[in-house]
C-alpha cells in the first residue's frame, strides 16, 4: 500500500468536518458566503438588515451536518430548511445566485478535496431543492 493509499483511507475515516479542520474552516465559510451575499443584488434583500443571526446558524447548521457538534440541534431543533425558508421566494433565479456565491466561497476557503466534490454535490442538490417559487420567466416556457 502506497502512503497515498493509507491518506485517502485516512480521509474516508474522517467527517468531512475533520477533513477540512474544523469549526474554524466552517466560520471562515459561512463568512466569505455571506459577503458575497452582501453584495449581490437579487440574494441581499432575501436576507435580513443584520446577517449575523443567520450566519450563526447556517455555520452551526453545516458543522452538525458535517460530522461536527451537534449545537444547531441543541438549540434549535431539526433544521427543517424547506419550512424555515418558505416565506422567501426562492426562485431558480435565486438558486443559481446562492449556488454560485457558496461554490465560489468554498474555493476561496481552499476546501480540499474530497471534502470539496461532497460539499459541492450537497450544495447543488440543496439548492435546488429549496426553490419554492417559478416565476413565467423562470419554467424554461417560450412564448
Amino acid at each position: 500500500m502506497t502512503e497515498g493509499d493509507r491518506n485517502r483511507d485516512r480521509d474516508r475515516d474522517l467527517s468531512v468536518y475533520e477533513q477540512i479542520g474544523g469549526a474554524a474552516t466552517f466560520w471562515r465559510l459561512v463568512d466569505c458566503f455571506y459577503a458575497k451575499v452582501e453584495q449581490h443584488p437579487l440574494l441581499r434583500p432575501l436576507f435580513p438588515d443584520d446577517l449575523e443571526e443567520g450566519k450563526r446558524w447556517q455555520a452551526l447548521f453545516l458543522m452538525q451536518y458535517w460530522g461536527g457538534p451537534a449545537q444547531y440541534a441543541t438549540e434549535r431543533g431539526h433544521p427543517r430548511l424547506r419550512m424555515r425558508h418558505a416565506p422567501f421566494a426562492i426562485t431558480p433565479a435565486a438558486r443559481d445566485a446562492w449556488l454560485h456565491c457558496m461554490l465560489a466561497a468554498i474555493d476561496e476557503t481552499d476546501i480540499p478535496e474530497p471534502a470539496r466534490g461532497q460539499m459541492r454535490d450537497y450544495f447543488e442538490k440543496a439548492a435546488a431543492f429549496m426553490v419554492n417559487r417559478v416565476l413565467p420567466a423562470d419554467d424554461g416556457a417560450t412564448s
